[in-house]
């Protein structure tokens, strides 16, 4: 059976206008300093295993931003304990996380003293006090400024944080607010050959992005996408197909993705997609712009044949996926960034926002230029 891939033509139908919760007005990422060839991985830490070096070589992955722990007198890298990656996490999450929020507000035209609510996600290490704090410390930013943090939400959180923080904007109308994702994801690794770490070994990423709101200011707001609605779907029944949780063999944390994932996730995004659409009078086939996270090669081929997606449209995916890997809840704004630098997006256009994590859960968000 040929499953065909082209989008219908796009119909023309009177939608209302949808009233505003907030609108993007600038957006920043960051990654860290050391970059590798999924064949420079393999390499740097001695993995003969066919099936294994198979995982990393046909990941769709050709380079990604990893801090790997040094080697030894031997040249190998040996896995590090829980103390060592909680610390990688405080300091490379700071970082990145620091740099993508100086470049989100200068895209946005704003200054530090500007931001008045910081909300900070991470899914790759615990912190107390949150990095909200850290970050507010590390940059002198006014300890007056509101925050909040989003921690172990997963890939899926830098759109349940939209959601708060655009909820947050609406009741502050005209005040800057951030949504900070930092994922050290090198500090959640296990190097323990095994193939269920090998999946998360192959995938993962380090990053970080920011996204600027503010709602209101009439003719003065920002010219960035209104947004108009959100949704979402946790499957139930795949509760523990995404987690993170102690390995009591490796006495440390350890990821685990189902390897049904893919599927599971493909299957259900036509639900929340609809349950997106439905009372705005839009088609899925007059969605200009789908921004979805790059949850990997399986993932992202699912969600287009489930919606009916050419690559094309998911193109910024497909090329956050090659240069950086999956940068967990970062992911769809590195794509975002990538879309506003095209400059193909006219006012009018719609766009639909999709992120996946544990849960299973899929978000999505619908905005409008």
């Amino acid at each position: 059976m040929t499953i065909s891939m082209e989008r219908p033509a796009a119909v023309v139908t009177a939608t209302p206008r949808l009233p505003e919760i907030s609108r993007m007005a600038g957006v920043g990422t960051a990654v860290s300093d050391t970059s590798f060839t999924q064949s420079e991985v393999l390499e740097l830490l001695d993995i003969d295993n066919p099936k294994i070096r198979s995982v990393f070589l046909n990941s769709a992955i050709t380079r990604r931003h990893l801090t790997l722990p040094p080697a030894d007198e031997s040249g190998r890298r040996a896995p590090e304990p829980q103390g060592d990656l909680l610390d990688k996490h405080k300091r490379l999450a700071v970082e990145m996380g620091a740099r993508a929020l100086e470049s989100c507000l200068k895209n946005a035209g704003a200054g530090l003293s500007d931001l008045r609510h910081l909300c900070c996600v991470t899914s790759t290490g615990f912190l107390t006090p949150g990095l909200s704090a850290l970050i507010i410390r590390e940059l002198g930013i006014d300890p007056h400024c509101s925050r909040s943090d989003i921690v172990g939400m997963g890939c899926n959180a830098g759109l349940n944080a939209l959601g708060v923080v655009s909820g947050w904007s609406a009741a502050h109308p005209g005040e800057l607010a951030v949504v900070l994702c930092s994922e050290a994801c090198s500090a959640a690794y296990a190097l323990d050959g095994t193939m269920r770490t090998a999946v998360v070994n192959s995938l993962f990423g380090d990053g970080a992005a920011a996204l600027a709101l503010v709602a209101g200011g009439g003719e003065a707001a920002p010219a960035g996408p209104r947004i108009l609605k959100f949704a979402s779907l946790i499957i139930t029944d795949a509760l523990d197909a995404m987690r993170y949780d102690w390995d009591r063999a490796q006495d440390r944390f350890s990821f685990f993705l189902d390897p049904q994932i893919p599927y599971v996730v493909g299957a259900h995004a036509e639900i929340v997609v609809d349950r997106l659409l439905a009372g705005t009078g839009l088609r899925r086939s007059e969605i200009g712009h789908w921004l979805v996270h790059s949850g990997g090669k399986k993932v992202i081929d699912a969600v287009m044949v489930n919606l009916g997606l050419s690559r094309h449209d998911v193109r910024h995916t497909i090329g956050v996926l090659r240069d950086y890997g999956n940068v967990s809840s970062a992911s769809f704004l590195f794509s975002y960034e990538r879309l506003l630098a095209e400059e193909v997006a006219r006012p009018g256009d719609y766009g639909v926002l999709m992120t996946m994590g544990p849960g299973s859960t899929i978000e999505t968000a619908l905005v409008q230029w």
